[in-house]
């Protein structure tokens, strides 16, 4: 089999080729930056071009694009999609790429992914992966797709793009949220350099988020936090939450604190 990576040179992409390589799979990667394309093509020996030679050669394409980019890419490429091709996209949302995908592409198959790990891991097996299939024809593939990835040992959810994004917004944008007010809290407040050797158990934890969050593209973070439909909503929850335990704080309250942090151990 023969895949295209749309957006090959981006960590994911590159992610994306050696895991495919390492299946066996031909792989030809297209990319806007012509000194990565020859880095990954030296690299791997894999085929390197423009956006329409790598679809018209492939058997399937992967989009890894940012999602402010996506449209711009699927109608460039539509055109080109074959009837037995298969499209896929992972997007960190899964709404707008999918409705994309329907409006542009009349052949062939698509199907919205997320793979819910980021380019550092090392393998595929015990990841969560989730597919968003929304038509009969798209749930044939999926369903033979999702046994190919449980067979790699993958954690491979089924769910609507609606429901994705709605769980996204907990997932990814509620951490998300929580990680840059609390760095930036800290980094207001507190040399870091003293908290860390003084650090325990919790604090790690959050120096550990801190970290991973603001680590992360902050294009690829602030276009999340745009596009997911229930995050304000979600975040909204947060600061009003955050102000009824400030205020039990502020008026020395002992017990009720206690109490609320017993009725969220019964919750959990």
């Amino acid at each position: 089999m023969k895949v295209a990576i749309i957006g090959g040179t981006g960590k994911m992409g590159r992610w994306f080729t050696k895991f495919f390589l390492e299946e066996a799979d031909q792989v030809v990667i297209s990319g806007r930056n012509k000194e990565k394309l020859a880095k990954m093509k030296s690299e791997f020996g894999v085929e390197v071009g423009d956006n329409l030679n790598a679809v018209k050669s492939a058997d399937r394409v992967l989009i890894s694009v940012p999602i402010d980019n996506f449209e711009t890419v699927i109608k460039e490429i539509h055109s080109h999609v074959r009837p037995n091709q298969v499209i896929m996209d992972i997007c960190s949302v899964k709404e707008f790429p999918v409705k994309m995908m329907h409006k542009y592409i009349k052949t062939g198959v698509t199907l919205g992914t997320h793979p819910l790990f980021g380019p550092n891991v090392e393998s595929i097996q015990n990841q969560n992966f989730v597919i968003t299939p929304t038509s009969n024809e798209e749930e044939r593939f999926a369903n033979d797709f999702k046994k190919w990835l449980e067979e790699r040992h993958v954690n491979v959810s089924v769910m609507s793009p609606k429901k994705h994004d709605e769980l996204m917004s907990v997932v990814l944008g509620l951490p998300h949220f929580i990680g840059v007010i609390a760095c930036d809290t800290l980094l207001d407040y507190a040399n870091l350099a003293e908290t860390k050797r003084a650090a325990g158990t919790s604090y790690k934890l959050l120096l550990k988020l801190n970290e991973t969050v603001v680590s992360q593209d902050p294009e690829f973070y602030a276009s999340l936090q745009m596009h997911l439909p229930n995050v304000e909503k979600v975040e909204d929850l947060f600061c009003e939450k955050s102000k009824e335990w400030l205020k039990a704080v502020r008026r020395k309250d002992k017990s009720a604190l206690a109490e609320m942090m017993k009725r969220l151990k019964a919750k959990l």
